[in-house]
């Protein structure tokens, strides 16, 4: 069991662990435009355990470590409510630059806790051809239909792209904290604590603090990301799936608005996601999972 010393010595502790190679040590510029989401060690810690926090980049649920870098994180937070059900408070996580996991914890394991992650954004130029591919991919028909119509298609797509990553631990108990928004620019929150809630999964699509309708939303499985869930937010922004595995799975979003005029890009791409544990599976048809 990993164990962390006090304050004075994580320092210490961390070079321990990446001598012992339990740390991968990452000198790669960051990845660019792609799925985004947080991968914490365990998503059931024990109360008073340590939690490793990864960020992973990728597609298919296949991603790679990205190494914690202060300068492109905005907020990487833990919100959870407080000892003796007192109010609920937000806590920084703390970590070393350059390393993988890009963040530890430690939980009270009272309730379900989430960890909130949001970056500044980057810059990425992708030319005209991938860039249309790309917007087709991620259900981005309408920026499509907007540069068609300003005459822009065949133009690179310059992006400037954030994201919102967001991760569920489970506690004790359920929280309602999970069906509250972190603030973000653009966020997935679940109508009920999934990590306990039988049945469907239902939420919302939010961007601004505003329900949004016709977002593209996928769902995928851990354990095998072929199995996959799509759907369109309603007028509403509200979702839902019925997951077909317990275990742990992906929810994740992509939505793009043109930037503004003094902006470095065209366009401003925003990425939410959020990973769970799903305790129990829906009943749910077989034509509805994609493997």
């Amino acid at each position: 069991m990993l164990t962390v010393p006090t304050s004075g010595t994580r320092d210490r502790w961390l070079a321990a662990l990446i001598a012992a190679g339990l740390i991968v040590t990452l000198a790669v510029p960051p990845a660019q435009a792609h799925d985004f989401w947080i991968e914490p060690s365990t998503f059931h810690p024990r109360p008073g355990g340590i939690v490793a926090l990864g960020l992973r980049v990728g597609q298919n649920y296949v991603g790679d470590p990205v190494p914690r870098q202060s300068t492109a994180i905005d907020r990487f937070f833990i919100r959870q409510i407080g000892p003796d059900g007192a109010a609920p408070y937000d806590r920084s996580i703390e970590g070393s630059n350059n390393i993988d996991p890009a963040g530890f914890l430690r939980v009270d394991g009272e309730a379900t806790a989430v960890i909130g992650y949001s970056s500044n954004g980057a810059d990425i130029t992708l030319p005209a051809g991938p860039f249309e591919d790309y917007l087709r991919l991620y259900g981005l028909d309408a920026i499509i239909a907007e540069r068609d119509r300003h005459g822009e298609r065949s133009k690179p797509g310059r992006e400037r792209f954030f994201r919102y990553a967001k991760a569920l631990l489970s506690g004790a108990r359920g929280s309602s904290l999970v069906t509250q928004p972190l603030g973000f620019t653009y966020e997935i929150v679940p109508d009920a604590d999934p990590t306990v809630s039988a049945g469907p999964l239902h939420g919302r699509v939010f961007y601004n603090g505003e329900a949004l309708p016709g977002a593209l939303i996928e769902a995928l499985w851990r354990d095998d990301p072929r199995v996959r869930l799509k759907t369109r937010s309603d007028a509403r922004g509200g979702f839902a799936f019925a997951l077909p595995r317990s275990g742990v799975w992906l929810i994740k979003s992509v939505h793009m608005v043109r930037a503004g005029f003094f902006a470095s890009a065209d366009w401003d791409s925003l990425w939410a996601s959020l990973t769970f544990n799903a305790a129990i599976a829906s009943p749910i048809a077989a034509s509805d999972a994609r493997p």
